[in-house]
């Protein structure tokens, strides 16, 4: 009875080890239930996102420090301020000149005294051409003419200009006072001691301080506000007859133009504000559509992709757009399609690890159940042969397969250093000519010496690679066979080369050969001495250095496959991709 079957295909079913109590499920479903109410709750959609407020913001933030710097723009206001002020004190000296040398009585013997009769009609006429309010002012203190007061027998008449016709309209004269008081708020002019002009009807000379400081022979200058921020410039200049202060002349001067000049360049300022300020948020919320948008779609996919549980879920796809977020559309996708991969890559590893631990285990255990009914001794020592050689070949996957399983891990966390292939081939060549292995077989090195054949990558890993390949040409070699490593530069690669005189690769299995537990040994090895890992462990390695790792068949003279050849390519001189740590 032959009861030491070992043959590397399929055993005898095992129990479904994926079963699950009843119990079992309803607690998980409870588990499962009480992490899903832990979730965050997902993205709700804004009015206006806080992207949406920030780019308004800033975008707005520029034209409305524009603006409200009108306000603080005083010194072109002052300037057209003292230029006024000094034509209206000008003015006024040459009307004081007229009436201290014309209305002023002096026969020589008594003291000067200046005549009102005859100040009046020279102030009057004056002051109309010189485009002045002009009042006189005795050294008393007492005013005796004034351009606007007309003295008749029975009374005195003030005569006012009246205000220029409103035509402005409601709305822009409202908006004319509301920005008056702003402005006068902003500059200071409210609760400032700027002081307000009050019309005095019958004025002495205390009511103006200017008056006060021209009779004392010095010229003085005052701007006031009218009640509705209006400005009113005043110079008081002394009279004087033979350098002799007869009194003091006041000359005023409502400046509207003014006011309304620097309104009306303000309003236009002001309505190219508004329609810039207009465009600036049309703009804002656009170019915030274009990105706050998409990047709230993409999170909202994130978010579906996390929670779901099946593929139908997808990112999607902006990368039409050809800017960042469309590049950020890409990278979410790769990366979606990259952990998908890697989740069949872990259920397809998972079964694969699976279906080849059976194998030694359903052998061994037929072994443990046989060995017990047995009494020849010599079947029972060749069971228990089968039950060791069956732990070793488990211990052999177990390692591989714990090898392949943080292969990644490892390689995130490693240092990546400038290695030189060069070195690394022959040591690699010494090595295995000093290790005593099979002496038969021979290695020949061709290394190209004058080209730089430095790359960047973790070189624990790159040796093993070069140590799995190495000794699967050894096993594959005939005696007196020759195994050559070839190193040299291709452009921006550097290229290193394992060639054996073994049968060759089935021309079928050139890239199966890398897939894990694959294993075309030789007819005479004995089975189970390779776990299959160990070529699949070497291409991906090589691919987390950002290279390739191919097999292809030596051919001979007469085309003839002459043995195996295994190419590694690795990018010279640059720091190689390894995988992101995670």
């Amino acid at each position: 009875m032959n009861v030491t079957q070992r043959m590397g295909g399929s055993a005898s079913a095992a129990p479904d080890d994926g079963y699950i109590e009843p119990a079992q499920e309803k607690e998980r479903e409870a588990e499962q239930g009480a992490q899903e109410r832990e979730r965050p709750a997902p993205h709700r959609r804004r009015l206006a996102s806080p992207l949406t407020r920030r780019i308004l913001a800033v975008n707005a933030l520029a034209p409305i420090i524009l603006v409200a710097g009108l306000f603080y723009l005083d010194q072109y206001k002052n300037e057209l301020i003292e230029n006024d002020l000094d034509s209206l004190q000008i003015r006024a000296e040459m009307v004081a000149a007229a009436v201290g040398e014309g209305a002023v009585i002096d026969n020589g013997f008594d003291t000067p005294i200046l005549s009102p009769n005859l100040a009046r009609p020279m102030v009057r006429q004056l002051s109309h051409p010189a485009r002045v309010r002009a009042r006189l002012f005795t050294l008393e203190g007492r005013m005796i003419a004034d351009n606007r007061l007309m003295i008749t027998e029975s009374n005195a008449v003030q005569v006012e200009d009246l205000p220029p016709p409103d035509t402005a309209g409601w709305l822009l004269g409202t908006s004319h006072r509301v920005y008056e008081f702003v402005a006068a708020a902003v500059s200071g002019l409210v609760g400032r001691e700027v002081p307000v002009y009050r019309e005095v009807v019958q004025a002495r000379a205390p009511d103006y301080p200017e008056v006060i400081k021209a009779l004392g022979g010095s010229t003085a200058r005052v701007v006031r506000r009218t009640p509705n921020f209006g400005v009113v410039l005043s110079a008081a200049v002394p009279v004087q007859h033979y350098q002799r202060v007869m009194g003091a002349l006041l000359a005023t001067e409502v400046d509207e133009d003014l006011a309304q000049s620097l309104f009306e360049v303000r309003l236009t300022i002001f309505q190219a504000f508004a329609v810039a300020l207009a465009i600036t948020i049309a703009l804002s919320f656009y170019l915030a559509g274009t990105i706050a948008r998409p990047i709230r779609h993409l999170a909202a996919a994130a978010e579906r992709v996390k929670r779901g549980h099946s593929r139908r879920h997808v990112i999607p796809d902006l990368s039409a757009r050809g800017d960042e977020i469309g590049d950020l559309s890409a990278a979410l996708r790769e990366m979606t399609e990259a952990l998908y991969r890697r989740m069949d890559a872990t259920e397809a590893f998972a079964a694969d690890v699976a279906h080849e631990i059976k194998n030694p285990l359903s052998s061994l255990r037929s072994a443990v159940e046989t060995v017990a009914r047995v009494d020849n001794p010599e079947q029972q020592r060749a069971l228990l042969a089968i039950v060791k050689d069956d732990v070793a070949r488990l211990d052999r996957l177990i390692s591989d397969i714990s090898d392949a399983s943080r292969l990644d891990a490892e390689m995130s966390r490693a240092d990546v250093d400038r290695i030189d292939m060069r070195g690394m081939v022959r040591a690699m060549a010494d090595a295995y000519r000093l290790s005593g292995g099979d002496d038969t077989v021979r290695f020949a090195v061709e290394i190209a010496e004058s080209e730089n054949l430095s790359v960047y990558g973790v070189e624990g890993r790159l040796g093993q690679v070069m140590r799995n390949l190495i000794a699967n040409a050894l096993s594959f070699s005939p005696p007196k066979g020759t195994i050559a490593l070839r190193a040299r530069r291709e452009g921006s690669e550097v290229v290193v080369e394992v060639e054996d005189d073994g049968p060759g690769i089935p021309e079928n299995k050139l890239d199966g050969i890398f897939d894990r537990f694959y294993s075309e040994r030789p007819k005479d090895e004995k089975f189970g001495t390779h776990s299959g890992l160990g070529l699949s462990i070497s291409r991906q390695i090589i691919e987390g250095h950002g290279g390739t790792l191919t097999a292809t068949n030596r051919l001979d003279g007469e085309g003839r496959v002459a043995g195996a050849r295994f190419a590694i390519r690795l990018p010279a001189e640059r720091r190689a991709q390894l995988p992101a740590r995670r």
